[in-house]
């Protein structure tokens, strides 16, 4: 049987490139061959422990490459199609999906399939179920390093700002500016935002928000945080964004938003420890009229054919965050700076 390379998790804390066969396609399934894959924190994260997988688990959840295989039934996409495919991979059946919550598709995150409940696909070639909800072809004007960014960065970024509810000219404060959030002010904009404050330590990082669309980057080190923010946006934001995962920054979320404002939660709190605490005083002790939504990745084809079509229309350009290139002999490199987020790392372009 022909074989594949492709990036595993051989223990906690430990990768390396391994040999798999060659995935095959059942009833209404495709295999994908992939041209560009990114990686996330998320998979640092994963290698670190948080989502207990087993070990010889294939990570990865970002890739896009060309149809190598349909199962039976498969309509959606053709051998020989450019597609991309979302990191969250629903059935579109389920009363979770039905509802619109494709992120949690059989169950709290079950959606979320590549590593977490199979090999992933940052390899040569990756399985796709529910091919006919999952694979969405790409526009010929749209390359391969501009597509990849819809499988996770933009639909989570984007998720992120449209459950913030930012009234149009209304006012949002965003703490992190990784690629999730500078997604999350390209989507802010996007959404109608006529004020965007973004909050990050790396004079990098804030140079692109401003690029995407930030009106005032705030540096957390430079002082008041809070106090800076409250008198930009007259008393208090309408909206939140939080994209790192910190306790510290969940609570800023809520003490930065007025009464009436909505907090919209992206970051992974695995390492916040078991649980997240809530500032009462600037919870009104639960009475403050403040709202606090989450979101993983919406997926689906339909999902990525409306951030396909940014692409397509140049309302967005995602690939200023590709900071490194390299192919997937260097992918084991590449997991590295992503770890220690040396080198001015942001998002890393895996080539085949």
């Amino acid at each position: 049987m022909a074989t594949m390379k492709g990036l595993c998790m051989l223990d906690i804390g430990s990768v390396g490139m391994v040999e798999r066969d060659i995935p095959r396609a059942g009833p209404g399934e495709a295999i994908v061959q992939t041209t560009a894959s990114l990686l996330c924190t998320s998979d640092v994260h994963t290698v670190a422990g948080l989502l207990g997988i087993p070990n010889g688990r294939l990570l990865g959840h970002e890739s896009i490459g060309v149809v190598h295989e349909v199962g039976e039934g498969v309509t959606s996409a053709k051998v020989g199609d450019r597609v991309v495919v979302c990191a969250i991979t629903p059935d579109g059946t389920c009363e979770a999906c039905q509802r619109g919550f494709s992120s949690q598709c059989g169950g709290p995150l079950g959606g979320y399939r590549y590593t977490a409940q199979r090999d992933g696909n940052l390899s040569e070639y990756f399985y796709v179920n529910d091919a006919n909800h999952n694979l969405a072809v790409i526009p010929d004007a749209v390359p391969d390093e501009k597509a990849v960014y819809c499988c996770d960065m933009m639909t989570t970024g984007f998720a992120g700002a449209e459950n913030a509810k930012i009234p149009i000219g209304g006012s949002v404060v965003i703490f992190a500016q990784g690629a999730v959030g500078l997604c999350a002010t390209i989507g802010a904009r996007l959404q109608g935002a006529g004020l965007v404050i973004t909050v990050d330590g790396v004079p990098q990082r804030r140079e692109l928000s401003a690029h995407f669309g930030a009106d005032i980057t705030l540096d957390p080190a430079d002082g008041d945080i809070l106090g800076t923010s409250a008198e930009a946006t007259g008393g208090g934001a309408d909206s939140a964004i939080e994209a790192l995962g910190h306790q510290a920054t969940f609570e800023n979320c809520i003490r930065v938003t007025k009464p009436g404002g909505t907090i919209s939660n992206l970051g992974y709190h695995g390492e916040s420890g078991p649980t997240l605490s809530i500032p009462l005083d600037a919870f009104a002790l639960g009475m403050g009229d403040k709202s606090i939504n989450t979101a993983l990745c919406p997926g689906g084809n339909e999902r990525m054919g409306r951030l396909l079509r940014l692409l397509e229309t140049g309302k967005v350009d995602p690939t200023p965050m590709t900071t490194h290139t390299m192919p997937i002999d260097q992918a084991e490199r590449a997991f590295d700076l992503m770890r220690t987020k040396e080198d001015g790392i942001i998002k890393p372009l895996i080539t085949y």
